[in-house]
């Protein structure tokens, strides 16, 4: 793909930003899609003839329809979709909010499945196509405070274990991105929360909540390298099902893996009681 079509959704700040910026500045062509339109138009404009900016809640199936209708109509289709929109929301478990539960999943979770079935038609009749999932660190392993997101994203890395096994026969990648802290604003006005008041948590959401506030804007990962990145996989023959980001997201990530499969392991003798003994 010298000249790939990418749709990428949540353009106005962030990763989508700098994914869109990235791709644009190595010929791509794009459909840079934000409900807020001011940046997402301000970067059509940069690569004119070659991207388009298109609003699109993913909420909202008409918009998801017309945002492919228009990637098919003026590019051909697309060749690589970047399911970005989607936000954090931190509460302990018991004091989550059900509004905001029900609303971060329709945004994190629904919308990305809606806008991926939307686009894998075109994408298997050309027998090729790349779908990047941006999830997180948390759709690996849960923290304090972070329960709701974590369900969110873990969904998501669920659902593209099952999409990668039925669509790479076909030609389509699948990739999850996990990012670990960055410099985006996830953590700042993007952020939604519950405050944590049951004396009970203090030590564990209400402290972590504190830490994710006080760390915004000086967390060590950089949106523009990271976006280089995945524009280099997308360009790339061999692509990673997981792709995790920035020193403090690997680290993490592989030490609650090695947990997990130490614990898998302790209890494996255990696990084998379950059969059914004989035949």
């Amino acid at each position: 793909m010298d000249s790939p079509v990418w749709l990428i959704t949540g353009c106005s700040s962030g990763f989508g930003h700098a994914i869109a910026k990235a791709a644009l500045a190595r010929g791509g062509r794009a459909i840079v899609t934000a409900r807020s339109m001011d940046a997402a138009r301000a970067l059509a404009a940069t690569a004119p003839g070659r991207a388009v900016a298109v609003p699109l809640d993913v909420t909202q199936p008409e918009q998801i329809r017309h945002a492919v209708e228009l990637a098919n109509e003026q590019f051909g289709g697309v060749d690589v979709l970047v399911n970005n929109a989607g936000y954090g929301y931190q509460a302990s478990a018991e004091e989550g909010d059900e509004a905001e539960i029900r609303q971060q999943f329709d945004t994190n979770v629904f919308g990305l499945f809606a806008l991926t079935r939307a686009v894998l038609p075109g994408m298997r009749q050309r027998r090729r196509g790349h779908v990047f999932n941006i999830t997180s660190i948390a759709g690996l392993f849960g923290l304090p405070g972070s329960g709701y997101y974590a369900a969110s994203k873990h969904a998501v890395e669920g659902w593209s274990d099952s999409l990668a096994a039925e669509v790479k026969p076909l030609g389509i990648h699948v990739t999850c991105v996990e990012p670990g802290p960055f410099r985006t604003d996830w953590a700042g006005r993007s952020l939604r929360a519950t405050e944590s008041t049951i004396a009970d948590y203090a030590d564990t959401v209400a402290a972590r909540m504190q830490r994710t506030k006080a760390g915004s804007g000086r967390q060590p990962g950089d949106p523009d390298r990271a976006a280089a990145m995945i524009v280099d996989i997308a360009m790339a023959a061999n692509s990673p099902r997981h792709l995790v980001l920035g020193t403090i997201g690997r680290d993490l990530v592989l030490k609650a893996m090695q947990a997990k499969l130490d614990e898998i392991q302790a209890w494996g003798a255990r696990s084998g009681e379950a059969d059914y003994p004989g035949p």
